[in-house]
């Protein structure tokens, strides 16, 4: 019996991670205007607004320098231990992240074979790779608001950049101080 609920749990979190995939990608994307992140300043911080991600796409990515002036941080480098029901929500961020990272690498691949190498700049990367306003641009899965698409030139790959400053001002907002 107990061997059967240690395995049981985790066919459960890789069901309900395939129906939210599926429930997310379903139905085609619905296009969002791209989003330009405001730096937060800590006196004059306006209110951290959650976002609807399901079924929304995006074409903002973020230079990796901008994106750690803005505070930001890995994603991978943000592990904190999911409670009870949240496991299911971060595994189904991770895997959003990767299915518009599988994208992004796909079409870098397909760019080095025709012209030696991938985007060596973001402005590069941009305009080639993800071509906002082109029929062929890449239309990355939304993240949550305090997650950012970001390019590092020197990997030239896709990051997810987390902004603990905007969960903790979400945090504040909606719980107060106390963190009641």
């Amino acid at each position: 019996m107990q061997t059967l609920f240690a395995h049981g749990w985790k066919i459960l979190v890789g069901m309900v991670a395939a129906v939210l995939l599926l429930i997310a990608f379903t139905g085609g994307p619905t296009p969002t205007p791209v989003q330009v992140p405001v730096p937060v300043q800590p006196q004059a911080a306006a209110r951290v607004q959650p976002r609807q991600t399901l079924r929304k796409t995006t074409q903002n990515v973020l230079d990796i320098a901008e994106a750690r002036r803005q505070g930001g941080v890995p994603a991978t480098d943000v592990r904190e231990p999911a409670p009870g029901v949240e496991v299911y929500a971060q595994a189904y961020r991770e895997s959003v992240a990767t299915i518009g990272a599988i994208a992004v690498e796909q079409k870098m691949q397909l760019h080095a074979a025709e012209h030696g190498s991938p985007p060596a700049t973001y402005d590069e990367f941009m305009r080639v790779i993800i071509a906002p306003g082109t029929p062929d641009g890449i239309r990355l899965p939304l993240l949550p608001y305090y997650q950012e698409y970001a390019y590092d030139p020197q990997t030239r790959k896709l990051v997810v950049m987390e902004f603990p400053a905007k969960k903790e001002q979400r945090r504040l907002e909606t719980t107060g101080a106390a963190g009641l």
